[in-house]
């Protein structure tokens, strides 16, 4: 195992363990105490859309530890790394568009406790999902580029 990538690797581990335990631990007792103040029908449908985007969170997670060890069997340019950048860009795409559809109820509740600030995290969690897609997007195009002049220049004698 190479020493750069078991560092992205170690990265992208601890980029999702703050995201489990908030899955595990934050997310209800934030339910339990928001339900207080809310009503039910505003707070469980915006905490399933919580729990609905870790799915694909750790979906993009797992398929970037894949493209790392890809990286590592010097296999990074290859239909397989385009493909786990393909799956990354839907799971951006797939949070992005699960937060936007939260937005309205994320509204209401900024309305009722007088917060706009509330509006605006949501609204940034949408566009940063938005620029990973793109980004991923990006880095797929050029990933197949590549792997096309490789195969013309393999083909050339």
């Amino acid at each position: 195992m190479k020493r750069e990538t078991l560092f992205l690797k170690a990265a992208v581990f601890l980029i999702g363990l703050p995201i489990l335990a908030l899955c595990i631990l934050g997310l209800p007792s934030i339910a339990n105490e928001a339900v207080e103040h809310y009503p039910a029908y505003w707070v469980y449908p915006l905490l399933s859309v919580m729990y609905a985007s870790a799915i694909p969170f750790f979906i993009a997670l797992a398929q970037a530890l894949r493209l790392l060890s890809y990286i590592d069997k010097n296999k990074a340019f290859s239909e397989l790394s385009v493909k786990a950048l393909k799956n990354i860009k839907y799971c951006a795409i797939t949070i992005s568009i699960l937060y936007a559809a939260g937005l309205p109820l994320v509204y209401l509740i900024a309305e009722e406790d007088d917060a706009p600030g509330l509006i605006v995290l949501g609204m940034v969690i949408v566009f940063a999902s938005i620029v990973v897609a793109v980004f991923a997007a990006v880095l797929q195009k050029l990933l197949k580029n590549a792997i096309d002049i490789k195969s013309e220049n393999d083909l050339t004698v």
